[in-house]
C-alpha cells in the first residue's frame, strides 16, 4: 500500500489494516533503529526536584540545572507545579482527538509548514525522502488569545483543556529559564530578556502501533530549533537521546516532564550548553501520545551570545554570529530533520 505524499498521507488510518510497513516508510538499512543495541537499563537522565528551588537549597538545584544542561542537555523534572489533574485531562482530550473518525481530523490537516494550527504527519512531507511513522497536531499557543479561535471544536473539552494546560506549562518554563540563566552566571531575567515578545508551540504526537517497528522511526535523530523543550509522554516508552556514542532509552516516569536544550539556548549559553540528538522509536502493539511544548524566542527577535560570555582574552570567543529566530526556523524545516544541525550555518567567522 503506497501513500503518497499529497494526499493527506495519515498513519493513523493505515496502521490497522497493514500487517507490513509501506515502502515509503522504510528506513535504509544504515539508518534504522538496531533497538537491540540500545541502553534500556539504568537512570538514563538526571531527575531534579525542582520544589526545592524556592527554598534554602535554592544553589545546589542550580548547581543540578547547570550539569544536567552542560553533560546531558536533557533531565527529568518532579514537583514542577503543573498539576497533575491538568495533566490528565491534556493527555485525555490528545487521545480522544486523535481517535476521531478520519472526516473530524482531516478537517485541520495541511503540508503548510508556516500555518499556525495544523494536522499533518510525518515530519515535512513536502521535503523528505522516507516518512516517519507519526501522525501531529501542531498548535501556536502564545499569546493563546491569538490562536485559540483555530484550534479544533472537537473534542468539545479540547480549546479548554488545551489553554489551560498551556498557560501551566508556560508558567513551569518562565521558573526554569530563570534558573537555566543562573546557571549560566546570568542575570536570572537574562535569557527571557532575550525572547523578545516569546513564543510558545505545542505539538500532540501520535504513534499507532507499527508492524515492524525495526525499520521506520516516529521521528529520526534530530536536535530541537527552538529554545527549550518541555515533553509530556504517555507511559509508553519510545524517547531515546543520544549520549557517548549510543542510544539511551527514556522510560516514562509517571507525573515528570522532560527538559531537553535547544539549539537557540545552545547559542545563548555560547555552546557551554549543548542541543543533544534524540529519537522517537515505535512498537508494535501500544499506541504512544507525547506531547512537546516548544518555547523559542518571537520570530523577530535576534539571538546570540550575551557580552557577558564572551572574552576573547580568555579564549571564550562568541561561537555564533546573532540572527533572527525566523532566520534559523526557516533553514530547520528546509532540512527536514537531516542530522547535522543548523547551528553550523550560523557560527561566526573564525577568520
Amino acid at each position: 500500500m503506497e501513500i503518497s505524499p499529497t494526499s493527506k498521507p495519515l498513519v493513523t488510518d493505515i496502521a490497522s489494516s497493514v500487517d507490513h510497513v509501506p515502502s515509503n516508510y522504510v528506513r535504509p538499512i544504515s539508518d534504522r533503529p538496531n533497538l537491540s543495541e540500545v541502553e534500556t537499563s539504568g537512570d538514563s537522565i538526571p531527575l531534579i526536584d525542582l520544589g526545592e528551588l524556592h527554598g534554602p537549597n535554592r544553589a545546589e538545584i542550580i548547581h543540578q540545572v547547570a550539569h544536567a544542561c552542560s553533560s546531558y542537555g536533557f533531565f527529568q523534572i518532579k514537583n514542577h507545579g503543573v498539576p497533575e489533574k491538568t495533566i490528565e485531562r491534556m493527555m485525555t482530550v490528545a487521545r480522544e482527538f486523535f481517535r476521531q473518525p478520519e472526516s473530524e481530523r482531516v478537517k485541520h490537516y495541511s503540508a503548510d509548514t508556516k500555518k499556525t494550527t495544523r494536522l499533518s504527519t510525518s515530519f515535512n512531507v513536502g521535503s523528505e525522502k522516507v516518512s516517519n511513522w507519526r501522525d501531529f497536531l501542531r498548535l501556536h499557543c502564545l499569546p493563546i488569545e491569538d490562536f485559540i479561535n483555530e484550534w479544533p471544536l472537537s473534542p468539545v473539552s479540547f480549546r479548554e483543556v488545551t489553554a489551560e494546560y498551556a498557560t501551566s506549562v508556560r508558567a513551569l518554563v518562565l521558573i526554569l529559564l530563570e534558573a537555566i540563566s543562573e546557571s549560566l552566571g546570568l542575570a536570572k531575567n537574562r535569557v527571557s530578556d532575550t525572547l523578545g515578545k516569546h513564543g510558545q508551540h505545542m505539538a500532540l504526537n501520535y504513534y499507532p502501533p507499527c508492524p515492524q517497528p525495526d525499520l521506520t522511526f516516529g521521528l529520526p535523530g534530530h536536535k530541537d530549533p527552538n529554545l527549550i523543550t518541555i515533553l509530556l509522554q504517555d507511559e509508553v516508552s519510545g524517547l531515546q537521546v543520544f549520549k557517548d556514542g549510543k542510544w539511551i532509552a527514556v522510560h516514562p516516569v509517571s507525573n515528570t516532564f522532560i527538559i531537553n536544550i535547544g539549539d537557540q539556548m545552545q547559542v545563548i549559553s555560547n555552546d557551554k550548553y549543548k542541543s543533544v540528538l534524540h529519537r522517537a522509536v515505535v512498537n508494535s502493539d501500544k499506541e504512544r501520545i507525547s506531547i512537546p511544548t516548544f518555547y523559542c524566542p518571537s520570530e523577530d527577535a535576534v539571538v546570540g551570545p550575551p557580552q557577558e560570555l564572551i572574552n576573547e582574552e580568555d579564549g571564550s570567543p562568541a561561537v555564533y554570529k546573532s540572527f533572527t529566530y525566523a532566520e534559523y526556523y526557516d533553514k530547520f524545516w528546509d532540512k527536514a530533520l537531516a542530522t547535522e544541525t543548523c547551528l553550523d550555518l550560523f557560527k561566526a567567522s573564525t577568520t
